[in-house]
């Protein structure tokens, strides 16, 4: 049955293209991906957070991303785009024998301007992150994932300044039924406002989003992947103490709201320079364990002007947790982000490869990065040469008491949340050949070395760390069309 509705599916969705294509234009465009992963210590330890599953130190993956856009002119399209989602070879999807179909939509939205004018209307299933400066591998730290939204983009004054904002609806728990005859605090909303100036040489992007999360939406589904761990919003927008104190909200809705600014200059080209400041809140006026805030800087600065290679390089800031879990989070909080510097494979930050970084967490942290990019003394050959040291800006006494009540790896896990006390060390060489133009080979090595506290973990997780530092190797191609 699965295996005829996903060819119903593919039938239908050609009949469409081809009735579409006589008043429509019809564009495609994708990518496939297959690669192989091999690590050593993975998650600093060989298992997971919890300590209670190994990871295998071989798997190959694939994934496959097609975007079908109906382009009626230029003010009118819609976007169709769907996945065969990234997964191990011999699971899901590819297996030998009665697989799983998982193809599903993960793009779907309408864009078109308004008569006469510029105003451009985004409405649906959409990609969407919040203003960031491009070093930072050109996404949120906040967020930056498919979202339902309905967002507008108004150009003020011709191409060098917009106003950017709209209406998203992260979670809708129980549909358009409560199962109750009272009306159910079951949603997750977002308001969304930015305004991108952009000027020769300089450009500054002041931003501000609120969210209204109900008490009775589901924060525990998966926001998306952070590295190795399965993130989810509660660990992305709660504080321990809601589940070690103060077990849910006091209010039907509380406030999340976050302010902040993305800068670039290159004024100054070949040296361009970067730099971003966020602050962001929520459950303010909840019980005292329940809230959390936070404050968020990076720097960044790359020369540009050497044909061979960029020399970049990047710093950070996050706060981190204090002693105390009745005080609530002192942790920026986050939806669904990513963000990374020089491509490092500490961080999720556009990696070709999925999983083929560790997934530590940049809030609660400070540490910089340095990096030989783009280097390339063959044709069709480049290479990327990234070290970078992480300190944790955590106390080791808050995540001591958080793990003591619910658990190690639970909220707080090794090697993604750091503390005060410790460190990590981490390099990656990456290397891309183009066979053809749209088609490479990538080989990517990393290498980390972890410094952890047996206070905060237990000697069973830090020994096993200690035991020898982690490796990784990603080989595979590369398919856009």
């Amino acid at each position: 049955m699965k295996r005829f509705l996903a060819l119903a599916l593919l039938v239908s969705m050609a009949l469409c293209a081809a009735a579409a294509s006589a008043a429509t234009e019809v564009k495609m465009t994708g990518d496939a991906r297959i690669h192989a992963n091999m690590w050593s210590k993975a998650n600093y330890t060989g298992w997971d957070g919890t300590g209670t599953q190994t990871y295998d130190a071989f798997t190959i993956w694939e994934r496959f991303r097609l975007r079908t856009d109906f382009i009626t002119n230029e003010n009118l399209k819609f976007r169709f785009g769907i996945r065969a989602n990234n997964t191990p070879w011999g699971n899901g999807t590819y297996t030998v024998d009665n697989p799983r179909v998982a193809i599903d939509v993960y793009q779907a939205f309408l864009q078109f301007k308004w008569p006469g004018t510029d105003v451009e209307f985004t409405i649906g299933l959409q990609p969407l992150a919040i203003a960031h400066a491009s070093f930072f591998a050109g996404s949120s730290l906040i967020m930056d994932t498919q979202v339902a939204a309905a967002m507008v983009n108004i150009p003020v004054v011709d191409d060098k300044v917009k106003i950017v904002g709209g209406f998203m609806r992260f979670l809708d728990t129980n549909r358009d039924m409560d199962p109750t005859t009272t009306q159910v605090p079951d949603e997750f909303d977002g308001y969304y406002l930015s305004v991108p100036i952009t000027l020769d040489g300089f450009s500054a992007t002041p931003w501000g989003l609120i969210g209204v999360a109900g008490r009775n939406a589901n924060y525990g589904v998966g926001a998306g992947n952070c590295g190795l761990y399965n993130a989810t919003l509660q660990q992305n927008l709660m504080a321990a103490g809601t589940f070690a104190l103060a077990p849910g909200f006091r209010n039907a809705q509380n406030i999340y709201w976050w302010v902040g600014g993305a800068f670039e200059v290159t004024a100054l080209d070949p040296f361009k320079f970067y730099a971003d400041v966020i602050y962001g809140e929520g459950n303010g006026n909840d019980r005292s364990p329940n809230r959390r805030k936070g404050f968020f800087f990076d720097v960044a600065a790359e020369y540009t002007g050497l044909d061979m290679l960029t020399p970049q390089i990047a710093f950070w800031w996050s706060t981190g947790e204090d002693a105390s879990l009745r005080n609530g989070s002192e942790r920026l909080p986050t939806i669904a982000g990513t963000w990374g510097s020089s491509t490092s494979f500490l961080f999720d930050s556009d990696q070709a490869f999925t999983s083929t970084y560790v997934g530590v967490n940049p809030v609660g942290s400070w540490g910089f990065t340095a990096s030989l990019n783009n280097m390339s003394f063959m044709a069709d050959l480049s290479h990327r040469l990234t070290f970078a040291y992480v300190r944790g800006t955590n106390s080791a006494a808050g995540l001591r008491r958080a793990n003591a009540i619910l658990g190690s790896g639970q909220f707080y896990q090794m090697g993604r949340d750091l503390a005060e006390t410790e460190y990590l060390l981490g390099i990656n060489f990456d290397n891309t050949y183009n066979i053809y133009e749209n088609l490479a080979a990538i080989a990517t090595f990393g290498w980390s070395h972890g410094e952890f506290d047996s206070s905060v973990w237990g000697r069973r997780f830090v020994n096993q760390a200690r035991s020898g530092d982690m490796f990784m190797l990603g080989i595979g191609l590369q398919y856009k069309f």
